[in-house]
């Protein structure tokens, strides 16, 4: 029996990276995945997103670890469209047992409308059904401290939004808690993604030298694998956290300490 068998995750940001992780090491686990993405590119980003061909590999991916997929293509962007995802989700498997607001994008105007309109459209049927529930939101380790180097002006929007992040999950966990769905955030320290394994990035590090040697670990690791940040949702989502809720869950090497 998996720690979430015959649970129902609905996960944004699922065609590549960390969200498609999280649908693998959940369906490995027993859930059954609402996988969804953009499946395009934002002019304000500097680097390619992932596409339509991105979320069939994930969807083949949890098929392979023995789970059910429904794949979406949707703007966390746009209420109604994450909304309508939802409701295709909630058509396919009956019920949503697991929200992950994971969809992020490495731009200085990160927007915390996003988070918001995935926990909205993915908590009201969860209340409906009344069987309680659990939701875990993205952040960073910018979420928990000033990150990047003296100089490099213009991370201001993505270092407030990380820690915005910590103030929705905050004042969710209290609202929620009615309804005994618990709420919690992970901040992952560089993750072995496109989100830093990017020209852009490459070309940051270049100006502003100074940030690597303020962006390293405690531990002796570069960047984390995408499965060390699965592992620790797959904790969080499941019974064996079951009162845990309104934390800062850390997985970040150390990162936050030293």
């Amino acid at each position: 029996m998996g720690l979430v068998d015959g649970k129902v995750a609905f996960i944004t940001g699922a065609a590549r990276g960390q969200g498609r992780s999280h649908a693998v090491r959940l369906a490995e686990e027993g859930a059954a995945i609402i996988a969804v993405d953009l499946c395009a590119d934002i002019e304000a980003v500097p680097y390619p997103l992932a596409s339509a061909e991105d979320l069939q590999e994930t969807a083949d991916l949890v098929r392979a670890a023995g789970g059910a997929v429904l794949t979406a293509q949707a703007d966390v962007r746009r209420f109604g469209e994450i909304r309508s995802a939802v409701e295709a989700g909630i058509a396919e498997f009956g019920h949503i047992d697991i929200v992950l607001a994971n969809a992020g994008i490495a731009t200085m105007g990160a927007a915390l409308t996003d988070v918001w309109n995935t926990v909205r459209a993915g908590v009201r049927p969860m209340i409906q059904r009344d069987q309680g529930g659990a939701i875990v939101l993205t952040s960073s380790t910018a979420g928990l401290k000033g990150l990047t180097s003296p100089g490099a002006i213009g991370n201001e929007g993505y270092g407030a939004s990380k820690h915005g992040v910590v103030g929705l999950m905050r004042q969710f966990a209290v609202e929620l808690s009615t309804w005994g769905i618990r709420i919690n955030t992970v901040h992952p320290t560089g993750v072995d993604t496109m989100m830093v394994n990017n020209a852009a990035m490459d070309k940051f590090l270049s100006d502003f030298p100074d940030a690597t040697s303020s962006l390293t670990n405690l531990l002796p690791v570069e960047l984390i694998q995408p499965l060390d940040v699965s592992n620790a949702i797959l904790f969080l989502v499941s019974d064996a956290a079951r009162y845990i809720t309104g934390v800062t869950f850390p997985v970040d090497a150390g990162f936050t300490v030293k």
